[in-house]
């Protein structure tokens, strides 16, 4: 039974390996992407459970994570006693709930559109990254609004799902990926979904606490391949995050502004309400050319990411053959 759990553990470190390889190299699919698909069943859920209400939005929040995690801790249990199976269920689950690809992607299209002057065509595309009306928005807001985007969707798109893949396995990594795909649903603080929202956004908030420091702490450790000091993006974060309204984002974005020597944060205009949420970084505001930059910082996070997560695995499948 030892042997076995410490092959599933190499499998599950393959698998997440293997997983974000995919990822990297294939990005999402542009029709039928798992989490699109369970975000279309989301929302028919949400159509029949909705009420303005807290107790009704921990409902609708718990039975959907439990749906997908469930989904996940089925698939532990058909391949058990298979490592060559977990492997691939967890390398296809990697896949499916990482977005670091697309990110990049996105951000590398923003940043050709910028160079080339066309800001209506970057007003349109960042729309794809930021909840914010971007009608108004100039070239360097719009570098902005990117980095930030970039910022905080490393931790949530790529370090958190590996992180709990490493810490619950499939579960851990369908479960996360739904979660997070609930508060962007309707976490929002609208007047409609204050409520029925709140349960979604907290326990998102919950999820995200340890791998948003830890993808802050892998920036900042990254640091000189930046040209910047690790002990001065600490400080930053240090001083700056609390300033942003994420317990969460606020982390990672200071990071990267330190990282990037720029400063991030300010004014955001949401369905026509004015949010200030704070200045972090010491630095000058973006230019276009730092959301390059950027994504290669987001890219080099994400692979630090991956590595430790194989290898936490990897550790606890050697504490396991030493225990056989």
């Amino acid at each position: 039974m030892r042997l076995d759990s410490r092959r599933l553990r190499w499998a599950g470190a393959a698998g997440l390996l293997a997983g974000y390889a995919a990822d990297q190299v294939l990005g999402d699919p542009r029709r039928g992407h798992p989490v699109a698909v369970f975000g279309s069943f989301a929302s028919s859920v949400q159509q029949r459970m909705y009420a303005d209400d807290r107790a009704r939005g921990a409902a609708f929040t718990a039975t959907l994570v439990g749906a997908a995690a469930g989904l996940g801790l089925a698939a532990d249990r058909v391949t058990a006693r298979q490592p060559l199976a977990r492997w691939v269920v967890t390398a296809v689950a990697t896949w499916a709930v990482l977005g670091g690809r697309s990110l990049t992607r996105e951000a590398d299209i923003l940043h050709a559109q910028l160079a080339d002057g066309d800001l209506p065509a970057a007003r349109r595309q960042v729309r794809n990254l930021v909840g914010r009306d971007p009608s108004q928005l100039d070239a360097q807001e719009l570098a902005r609004a990117t980095i930030e985007s970039v910022a905080e969707n490393t931790s949530d798109a790529v370090v958190a799902p590996l992180m709990w893949g490493a810490i619950a396995g499939v579960p851990g990594l369908l479960g996360y990926r739904a979660a997070n795909t609930l508060d962007a649903m309707v976490g929002h603080k609208t007047p409609r979904l204050r409520r029925f929202g709140w349960a979604a956004a907290r326990f998102d908030d919950v999820l995200n606490y340890l791998p948003a420091r830890v993808s802050g702490a892998l920036a900042a450790a990254l640091a000189p391949a930046f040209g910047a000091r690790p002990r001065e993006v600490v400080r930053v974060v240090r001083r700056d995050a609390g300033k942003h309204p994420s317990p969460n984002a606020g982390v990672v974005e200071a990071a990267f502004a330190g990282v990037l020597g720029v400063r991030l944060g300010g004014a955001n205009v949401y369905e026509g309400e004015v949010e200030d949420r704070g200045t972090l970084g010491d630095g000058p505001p973006p230019a276009v050319a730092d959301i390059h930059r950027a994504s290669r910082l987001s890219s080099a996070v994400g692979l630090a990411a991956v590595g430790l997560a194989a290898a936490g695995l990897a550790a606890a499948g050697r504490r396991a053959r030493r225990r056989a």
